[in-house]
């Protein structure tokens, strides 16, 4: 009989994890955290400990498993006292495989080995390492490979440090929310079994790059390629408020009377996840400005992006799939709502939401100059227009927002937005293929905007309390004559 104490062979934090049972279980974080071990740790206790398993180990490229997976699992067999239960190959040549006394099986691939891949059948468990490496269609490829029947709970385990904000793994898995799915975040802190020695190399990084520090030692998402924004800043804006809740999520509804809002029927709807987010509520007396980026094709978001023009704060974003109607009237009541900011949305594919907010009465809206084609006179237009001028210059101030006061931003889909905006082979700045660049535009066009925000500030001053008003008090009367002083 075997007798294995799992608990002082493993790391806390990953202890929990043998009774995991869900399909997917998707392990990841910064490195040296132990979660390649525990996975190693895991399918060994498992083939050990169950009947009828046929494991599939995998990394993108065959040659790279002997040092890696194909060693890992060597070393725990090894270590936990059970080479007299394996056959394991010797040597550095021949085919990877290791075979249990009891029938269990652990195979290797690499996804560029596709006719070998096409030939095992039967397998109960998969482990994909560094799955940063391979795109979404051969994990699902994969995850086919896993169906039938089987006594035991079939699970895909997935390791990997994040690479890049943008990558599948984000969007499908970490954040994906799916039921049969656990996702686990750790870090070269949570390993116990680290030396003193390697854990003084990766603190190391914090004098020397931190930005290196925070993604791959702290396992937080990075970036590839050339960002157009200060990359390192906003990841760092990003894990502060990672957490934080808006201050209000919901959307504005309101009556009608002869096709018009009726102002004083405005009113707000708590709902979460509502496609309106507000981080800075109202103040009375400031000036805000509101810029709006408009769906291209049918294929983008419309925003809005809501400033404090006093302070710069991001105070509220939208964001949703309207119909055009109803945008520019969720827009007009987000202009009402905050002082009668100036609604500045960008008019190039439509003029609609402009002309529907003018329907509609809302008067200030963003002017621009436009030379009148037949008379050369030059008129006034309301809507933002992006043209080869005021799209890089709006970029460009926005860069310098994020670079010198990154702080002000409260909203983390804009800021994953800016981590994916990058300069393509033509120069020109834009979002990664697969990407959007709706929130990034709305607050270009809203801090543009600003200088047309011409609304006298009002800060009402504190109200005063009992103590003062006694103390001016007592001080008007001891500034009369000694006879007509009157104490109440």
């Amino acid at each position: 009989m075997i007798e294995i104490d799992f608990r002082a062979k493993t790391n806390n934090k990953f202890y929990p994890l043998y009774a995991n049972q869900d399909r997917y279980l998707v392990l990841w974080g910064g490195g040296s955290s132990g979660k390649s071990r525990f996975t190693a740790q895991k399918i060994v206790a498992r083939i050990i400990s169950e009947k009828g398993h046929r494991f599939l180990c995998l990394r993108k490229v065959a040659k790279t498993l002997r040092e890696s997976v194909f060693a890992e699992l060597k070393s725990i067999i090894q270590s936990w006292g059970l080479t007299h239960l394996f056959k394991i190959p010797a040597g550095l040549s021949g085919e990877l495989h290791m075979g249990c006394v009891n029938g269990n099986e652990i195979l290797f691939a690499g996804l560029d080995d596709v006719e070998k891949l096409k030939s095992i059948v039967g397998i109960t468990g998969i482990w994909i390492e560094e799955a940063s490496e391979i795109d979404a269609e051969d994990f699902r490829q994969l995850d086919i490979r896993m169906r039938g029947e089987s006594v035991n709970y079939k699970q895909i385990i997935i390791t990997f440090n994040p690479v890049s904000i943008t990558h599948w793994l984000k969007d499908e898995l970490v954040d994906s929310g799916r039921p049969d799915m656990t996702t686990h975040h750790s870090t070269y802190r949570d390993n116990r079994f680290l030396d003193q020695k390697s854990k003084e190399v990766l603190e190391g990084f914090k004098r020397t790059d931190e930005y290196y520090y925070t993604v791959y030692c702290l396992g937080g998402w990075g970036v590839l390629g050339k960002t157009i924004f200060d990359a390192q800043k906003v990841t760092e804006r990003i894990s502060q408020l990672r957490g934080k809740k808006p201050l209000r999520e919901g959307f504005f509804i309101f009556d009608y009377q002869g096709e018009k809002i009726i102002d004083s029927t405005i009113r707000w709807i708590d709902e979460a996840g509502g496609y309106i987010r507000i981080f800075e509520d109202v103040q009375q007396g400031r000036p805000y400005v509101i810029g709006g980026d408009t769906a291209g094709e049918g294929s983008d978001w419309f925003t809005g992006q809501v400033i404090n023009n006093v302070t710069g704060i991001q105070a509220a974003t939208l964001r949703h799939q309207f119909d055009e109607d109803l945008y520019a009237k969720q827009m007009y009541c987000l202009g009402r709502y905050y002082n009668g900011a100036i609604l500045s949305i960008e008019a190039n594919f439509s003029s609609y939401p402009v002309m529907e907010l003018s329907r509609l009465g809302y008067n200030r809206q963003y002017v621009r100059k436009v030379e009148d084609t037949y008379t050369g006179k030059t008129l006034d237009k309301f809507g933002f227009k992006t043209t080869k001028l005021t799209r890089p210059t709006a970029i460009a101030g926005l860069v310098e927002i994020v670079r010198e006061h990154c702080g002000l931003l409260n909203d983390i889909l804009t800021l994953e937005e800016m981590l994916a905006f990058v300069r393509s082979e033509k120069g020109r700045a834009e979002a990664q293929e697969g990407k959007f660049d709706d929130l990034i535009m709305g607050l270009a066009i809203a801090y543009f905007s600003r200088e047309q925000q011409t609304m006298t500030v009002r800060v009402p001053e504190p109200a005063k309390t009992e103590i003062q008003r006694d103390k001016e008090k007592l001080a008007k009367q001891m500034s009369r004559p000694r006879a007509n002083r009157r104490f109440t």
